[in-house]
């Protein structure tokens, strides 16, 4: 493939995206697709190509913003993913991010979208509060998972950010559905593992969550308590605390 300078002044955005997706087709098999469902993702708008093929085509491609929202455009699975690798996070906006988010409809999406572009824009800690009231699933998922991918990625953020989030994750602590306890779970379990201030104030919600009468709030409790008992969680946070 071509490097992306050259291919943005002789190539049109259309005939570059076509060329992608072909790309992506020649890398598709059978198996990966087939395989997609045990992991409760769709296949039906899906090619078949493992993350890190579309990996390697993103290091090939660079990181191109209008490229990105082109692929996006498209709808299939993997060009969404690859969108997530190759957008440049200083150039997408509030706007892309909300329009994007109302596209999420499986957890795949909404995980590499999250991890790998949209918790290094400016706007993430705003969308967090956003989205993590949001009704339908995978958009009220993306709320914590963002959350959780800044517990791990923003290294400058205070622990006032994390604890004025805790009542987001008490407040949506109820909610059954699979995809949102998860990233509940995920984002609860994140500010835990931050360090020891932090630790303790998720300790103390996941406490009081591990004894509520709703069984998936009682879940919830009871999955952070366990990850913050395990033995390298304390030993991490130990060394944090010496640094």
């Amino acid at each position: 493939m071509k490097t992306a300078a050259k291919t943005k002044k002789s190539v049109s955005l259309d005939d570059r995206v076509k060329a992608v997706v072909t790309k992506l087709k020649r890398l598709s098999t059978k198996s990966t697709l087939d395989g997609m469902a045990r992991y409760g993702l769709p296949s039906d708008n899906a090619l078949g190509v493992s993350i890190a093929a579309i990996q390697k085509v993103a290091k090939e491609i660079g990181r191109d913003h209008d490229l990105a929202e082109a692929l996006w455009a498209t709808g299939i699975y993997e060009a969404r993913l690859l969108a997530a690798f190759v957008d440049e996070p200083e150039k997408v906006t509030p706007a892309q991010m909300d329009r994007w988010c109302r596209g999420f409809d499986n957890w795949g999406v909404v995980d590499t979208v999250c991890f790998k572009l949209f918790d290094q824009t400016p706007h993430a800690w705003k969308k967090v509060g956003q989205w993590a009231s949001r009704r339908d699933e995978f958009q009220k998922r993306a709320g914590f998972v963002l959350l959780a991918c800044l517990c791990g990625h923003d290294k400058t953020a205070s622990n006032d950010r994390f604890l004025e989030c805790l009542p987001l994750i008490e407040g949506a602590a109820t909610d059954e559905r699979n995809f949102v306890k998860k990233g509940l779970s995920w984002a609860l379990r994140g500010i835990g593992r931050r360090n020891l201030e932090l630790n303790k104030a998720a300790a103390e919600l996941a406490g009081r969550l591990s004894k509520s009468s709703d069984p998936t709030a009682r879940w919830l409790g009871k999955e952070a308590l366990r990850e913050f008992a395990r033995p390298v969680v304390v030993n991490q946070l130990r060394k944090k605390k010496k640094t």
